[in-house]
């Protein structure tokens, strides 16, 4: 997915994806062991998908933070 996509994403569909991401990557390592994956750069696109989204909503909690501190 793309920055703008995600950024696109409410809270929740962020969270659900993360989700259903870490289900793919659980799923590819237990296939990986039977037979090797058909195009490994899957795993890692996911893997950065995870981590663009975990950065977007921790930057949407400390926004939220500051808006209460002002």
């Amino acid at each position: 997915m793309k920055k703008y996509e995600i950024a696109a994403l409410s809270e929740a569909e962020m969270k659900e994806r993360i989700k259903e991401c870490k289900e793919q990557i659980a799923n590819i390592k237990f296939n990986k062991a039977i037979e090797p994956p058909t195009n490994p750069m899957i795993l890692r696109n996911l893997r950065k998908d995870i981590a663009r989204m975990k950065t977007l909503l921790r930057q949407k909690e400390l926004d939220a933070e500051k808006e209460k501190k002002a």
